[in-house]
């Protein structure tokens, strides 16, 4: 009978230390989680800033490219009254040379 009551405690410290050791193992796995989650959590905020500093950026070439038109339609209106005044005044010194 004590021989059977040694082996059960026997049994019930080897079955304790493989439950503390994977309480240990549990314990770095959770630790290893939280780790992981803080990282994703800065990650999800970077990508955040990212997508609203993109929109901002969107926005920004939009705005660009509109002035950039707009300068570009001046541009050509003002080529055009240039052309224009150089037929004005072509016309203007052709007939003060003749005699």
């Amino acid at each position: 009978h004590e021989q059977l009551l040694k082996m059960m405690e026997e049994r019930m410290m080897d079955v304790e230390q493989k439950l503390r050791l994977v309480k240990r193992l549990l314990q770095d796995k959770v630790n290893q989680l939280k780790e992981q989650l803080s990282k994703n959590t800065k990650a999800d905020a970077m990508v955040k800033d990212l997508y609203v500093e993109n929109a901002q950026l969107l926005k920004a070439l939009e705005v660009t490219e509109q002035r950039q038109k707009t300068a570009e339609r001046k541009n050509y209106l003002l080529e055009e009254k240039i052309a224009n005044l150089n037929r004005i005044v072509k016309n203007l010194a052709s007939p003060s040379f003749s005699p």
